[in-house]
């Protein structure tokens, strides 16, 4: 196990520099620097005052089991829905998205379909046309969207997202909020 990057990843991740670091745990920029690329080895106090400061405790620390994280998703890791009524289909392309920043769905809506319309919200939303036209409509406005083509937008309006093809319409959307 390399202590010293598993720190340095934490830190990073906790947005803190070596020097922040150091300053929190009285301990030196240098020393840090030193721990981190596993040229020196902390006392177990020290260790444990490391871990408190990046939030995270011992036990998790040392959990190799922790490191085993999944990267890549099969098609037996994404779940699906079809709403016969509004003629959409849904694909959850990440199981553990909703417990993410982002929810990435591929949604294929058939001819005259449309995808449920949304309240505002604090969301941003990107979307990229794979096959066919969409209509996005966002408060008052329209917008066509085509095959190639990428939408990005705030919801801070109503929002709904319709099919303007003469046949299926495919698309890839990313949300920054589980509202999908």
């Amino acid at each position: 196990m390399q202590i010293g990057a598993k720190i340095k990843a934490l830190r990073i991740k906790k947005g803190l520099t070596q020097e922040e670091l150091g300053e929190r745990t009285d301990l030196t920029k240098g020393y840090i620097s030193q721990l981190e690329r596993d040229l020196n080895s902390p006392s177990i106090e020290t260790l444990f005052t490391i871990l408190e400061v990046l939030g995270t405790t011992p036990k998790d620390f040392f959990d190799d089991s922790l490191s085993e994280r999944k990267i890549v998703y099969n098609e037996e890791d994404q779940t699906s829905y079809f709403d016969e009524d509004k003629k959409y289909q849904i694909q959850w392309l990440i199981p553990t998205s909703n417990e993410k920043e982002m929810e990435p769905v591929l949604i294929t809506l058939q001819n005259g379909g449309e995808y449920k319309q949304f309240e505002p919200s604090l969301s941003e939303t990107f979307i990229y046309v794979l096959k066919g036209k969409i209509r996005v409509v966002l408060g008052e406005e329209q917008y066509i969207a085509s095959e190639g083509n990428a939408v990005y937008y705030e919801a801070s309006e109503k929002h709904q997202i319709i099919n303007a093809n003469n046949g299926k319409t495919m698309l890839l959307l990313v949300a920054t909020e589980s509202y999908l």
